[in-house]
């Protein structure tokens, strides 16, 4: 049986930039598109009556912008299967980390390829993060050590690593390598087990971290303290 096509929400206040990923999108024959947006708080309402699958989400819109739409969704139950990707100008922006914090599974520079932004969609909406080995190790890396990072003094990493505190050893292990930006191949590789192993070992990371993705575990991995950020 074909599974039913990935539902895609646009959110960008180019009406020909929307246009244009309408075409791209809709030429698929396993997603469609199921609605736009010109600001967030349409999106986040879309989001819910529409049944978005993937919300592509512009960071800089006018009245709610991307952010705080992403925040809306990521906060509401009712819409915790829904996954966003945020549309960022340069490849390099100042709120990447902003919108992993905001519950984003990902991030996609708006001059990608085809191709790219196809299979973006198909990343974030098979529940992984839109988050490359390059971009872990070096964006996000970056940015916190720019000061993206929570006072390890402060009450968010008090908080992340009291949570810590709840992972095995194995678990732990496993989140360090996941955010040094290594696949879960990767992983098992290194540990000598098998890639189905090191899945369950992140997915109950993940269930004891509260995180909505891979790319959550990559933030609370930096904030708590666990991996301190290095700039190579």
């Amino acid at each position: 049986m074909t599974p039913p096509p990935i539902r895609v929400l646009l959110a960008d206040d180019q009406a020909l930039l929307r246009s244009a990923f309408r075409v791209l999108v809709d030429s698929e024959p396993d997603m469609q598109v199921v609605g736009e947006a010109a600001d967030g708080a349409e999106a986040v309402a879309l989001a819910r009556s529409a049944r978005a699958d993937v919300v592509l989400m512009d960071i800089r819109m006018p009245g709610t912008d991307g952010l705080a739409a992403t925040r809306m969704i990521s906060a509401d139950p009712g819409l915790a299967l829904v996954r966003v990707v945020m549309l960022t100008t340069f490849e390099v922006d100042e709120y990447v980390v902003q919108a992993l914090r905001a519950g984003a599974s990902g991030f996609l520079g708006k001059g990608a390829e085809p191709d790219e932004l196809l299979n973006a969609i198909r990343i974030a909406a098979g529940g992984e993060a839109l988050l490359s080995p390059a971009a872990t190790k070096g964006l996000i890396a970056t940015f916190l050590a720019q000061g993206g990072s929570s006072d390890p003094e402060g009450p968010r990493a008090a908080e992340y690593s009291a949570r810590l505190g709840a992972l095995t050893v194995r678990e732990r292990e496993v989140l360090v390598l996941v955010a040094g930006g290594h696949s879960n191949d990767e992983i098992a590789e290194r540990l000598v087990v098998s890639p189905l192993t090191v899945k369950t070992h992140v997915n109950r990371a993940m269930a004891k971290l509260g995180a909505r993705d891979r790319a959550q575990l990559v933030v609370i991995a930096y904030e708590s303290g666990l991996v301190r950020p290095r700039v190579e």
